[in-house]
C-alpha cells in the first residue's frame, strides 16, 4: 500500500481490507471527519481518485474504480460489492443549483446528498452519476445520470447529437 494511504490509515481516516490492489497514481484524499472504507479485493486504477471531503465513502468487496475515475462526496458515496466504475467516469453525491439568475452559479448553494452505486452494478467509460445506481443496474457510456436508476435496468449512453439532416436525392419526374 502507498506511503500516503498508510499515513490516512494511521489518522484512522482510510480503512482497507485485505488484497485492496491501487494503481500507479492513484490517490485518496479524506478530510477531517470523513473517512474512507476499502473492502477485500478492491481495485483502484491507475490515476483514479478519490475526494472524501465529508461522510464516508465506501467501496464494497471487489469493487473496482477505473482508470482516472473520480468518487467526490460531500455527503457520502456507497459503491456496491462487485461494482464497477469505468475509466475516466465521475460519481459526486453533490449537484449544483441554480435558484437565483441573478448570481453567480459558483457562488450558489450546493445539493448533497448521499449515493450509492449499489452491489454489480455498472458504470461505463467517461458517464456521470449524481443519482443513485440500483443493484444489477447497468449506466451506458458517456451517459449522465441525474435521476435514480431502478434496479437491473439498463440506462442508455448519453444521445448523439444530431449534427444536421442528410438530403435525399429529388425523385426525377420525367
Amino acid at each position: 500500500m502507498p506511503a500516503g494511504l498508510l499515513l490516512l490509515r494511521l489518522r484512522g481516516r482510510l480503512r482497507a481490507g485485505r488484497r485492496v490492489r491501487v494503481g500507479a497514481g492513484a490517490r485518496v484524499n479524506v478530510a477531517r471527519g470523513a473517512q474512507v472504507v476499502l473492502g477485500d479485493g478492491v481495485v483502484l486504477g491507475a490515476g483514479s481518485r478519490i475526494e472524501a471531503r465529508a461522510g464516508v465513502v465506501r467501496l464494497g468487496a471487489g469493487a473496482r474504480l477505473g482508470e482516472r475515475a473520480v468518487i467526490v462526496a460531500l455527503a457520502g458515496v456507497e459503491i456496491g460489492a462487485g461494482a464497477v466504475v469505468g475509466d475516466w467516469a465521475a460519481i459526486s453525491d453533490a449537484r449544483p443549483t441554480w435558484s437565483d439568475a441573478e448570481t453567480a452559479i459558483r457562488r450558489q448553494p450546493v445539493r448533497a446528498a448521499p449515493l450509492r452505486v449499489g452491489e454489480r452494478a455498472g458504470v461505463g467509460i467517461h458517464a456521470a452519476v449524481s443519482a443513485p445506481v440500483g443493484d444489477g443496474a447497468v449506466v451506458g457510456p458517456y451517459a449522465v445520470v441525474e435521476d435514480p436508476v431502478p434496479a437491473g435496468v439498463a440506462y442508455p449512453a448519453a444521445p448523439q447529437p444530431r449534427v444536421g439532416a442528410r438530403r435525399r436525392p429529388a425523385d426525377s419526374a420525367s
